[in-house]
Parts: structure tokens; C-alpha cells; sequence
């Protein structure tokens, strides 16, 4: 059992330390599986996105980093539990960001900087 529970916290340790914005390593460990969680990826068009994951909740115009692009927000769904989860877009069109949080927290987050 105790190994059990040590190999457990080193991989959301190593998790964590593999994020760039604070989040809940839980949450990844939970929703990997999602097709947005999954499949997207930095670079990809906004079109792509869709494909993969349907139209967004919430699209918010800016970026966490700038007023260019658009934020799309989602709520990924599993067993009875919601997650928001958010794909930010430069003003290419393509994918910068992802997490496990709203467009707005993420903004927040940003600005608290």
C-alpha cells in the first residue's frame, strides 16, 4: 500500500512540475483521455479543434497574453463531474494554450503575474 501511495505522488509530482500554469495534476489524470485533453495540440488550426472536441461553450475574444486571438472555453463531462477546460488561440488562429480552467481564470492568472 505504501508503495502504492509514494508511486502515486511522484507522478503528479512530476505532473505538476511539467505544467506551466498552476493547475490540478488530478484533473490530468482524470480527463486525459478527453479528445481535447488528448488530441490537441499546440499549433493546431481552430478548425481542427472543433473536429476534435465540438463548438466551445464560451468563445472570449483575447488571449491570456495579448488582445489578439480568442479563448474557447469547454466543460469536459465525466461519470457526473464537470472540468472546465479552455484552448487559447493566437492571432493566427492556431493553438497557444490549454488547461484545466476557464479563458478567464486563465487571463487572471496571467495578470497576476
Amino acid at each position: 500500500m505504501f508503495r502504492q501511495t509514494l508511486i502515486a505522488a511522484s507522478t503528479l509530482a512530476m505532473l505538476a512540475g511539467c505544467q506551466t500554469t498552476p493547475e490540478n495534476p488530478v484533473d490530468f489524470v482524470t480527463y486525459r483521455n478527453e479528445p481535447l485533453v488528448k488530441q490537441v495540440e499546440k499549433g493546431m488550426t481552430m478548425q481542427q479543434v472543433n473536429t476534435i472536441g465540438g463548438p466551445a461553450s464560451t468563445v472570449v475574444p483575447g488571449t491570456a497574453g495579448s488582445s489578439n486571438g480568442t479563448c474557447n472555453n469547454y466543460v469536459l463531462n465525466r461519470e457526473g463531474h464537470q472540468q472546465p477546460y479552455y484552448v487559447s488561440f493566437n492571432s493566427a488562429g492556431l493553438v497557444d494554450t490549454k488547461g484545466f480552467m476557464t479563458c478567464e481564470q486563465r487571463k487572471q492568472n496571467e495578470m497576476a503575474k
